[in-house]
């Protein structure tokens, strides 16, 4: 996640919000000429562990969270973890989630449909308060990416969350599935061209650089 701000900093600045949901929730955005970016907090993570538990390798659709509700005691204690209050940059993981959030989940007496309802419903309220944190101007376009785009129920609760305060917008496909590998294919153009392609803003180090290495083919002798 630290290196793919580049590209949403180079590729994509007509988006106010690049929000890329995979395990985690992250996202970045450009405040003052400076591109910021860090984790939110959790996305697909918990949702897959509770899925697995069940013999599915994930929620399809988000159809089985669906036709859950929200479970109030355990949506108010995954808001109250501390991790939310930090100020960012900050970064999360599994670790995190299987010390913090694995314990609440296998603690919690909900049913499966509920614990992947309220999951989703605390995933796009935090999502949701950190992007409204901002105070974006009405109209203000959230580009989202990952896998969690592809879950019509976490984007329908996403866009309720949010409100009218921003418009949610889905790219193609295939972009979805192959961002990534686009932006790592343009960090290799900038590493060519002696440009930067790592950003001192998101990764926290004392400037930006060209980071890499090229190796050049050997010519026959």
């Amino acid at each position: 996640a630290p290196l793919v701000p580049i590209g949403d900093e180079l590729l994509l600045p007509e988006y106010e919000f690049c929000l890329n949901l995979g395990g985690i929730s992250n996202m970045s955005f450009s405040k003052k000429n400076t591109r910021i970016a860090y984790d939110i907090g959790m996305a697909n993570m918990p949702l897959n562990y509770i899925t697995q538990k069940i013999g599915l390798k994930y929620d399809r659709g988000g159809k089985l969270a669906k036709t859950g509700k929200v479970n109030s005691t355990l949506l108010k204690t995954l808001n109250q973890l501390p991790y939310y209050k930090q100020p960012y940059p900050k970064s999360t993981g599994y670790e995190w989630f299987l010390e913090k959030v694995v314990p609440l989940i296998e603690n919690s007496k909900a049913s499966t449909e509920d614990l992947l309802h309220t999951i989703v419903v605390h995933n796009c309220h935090q999502i949701a308060k950190d992007i409204k944190a901002e105070k974006p101007k009405k109209g203000s376009k959230v580009l989202v990416t990952g896998g969690g785009a592809l879950n019509p129920f976490f984007m329908d609760c996403l866009k309720d969350a949010l409100g009218d305060s921003c418009q949610v917008q889905l790219p193609p496909k295939k972009f979805i599935e192959y961002k990534e590998a686009l932006v790592f294919a343009l960090m290799g153009v900038l590493k060519v061209r002696r440009q930067t392609n790592v950003l001192a803003s998101v990764t926290g180090a004392k400037r930006d650089s060209c980071s890499g290495t090229v190796y050049l083919p050997l010519k026959a002798s």
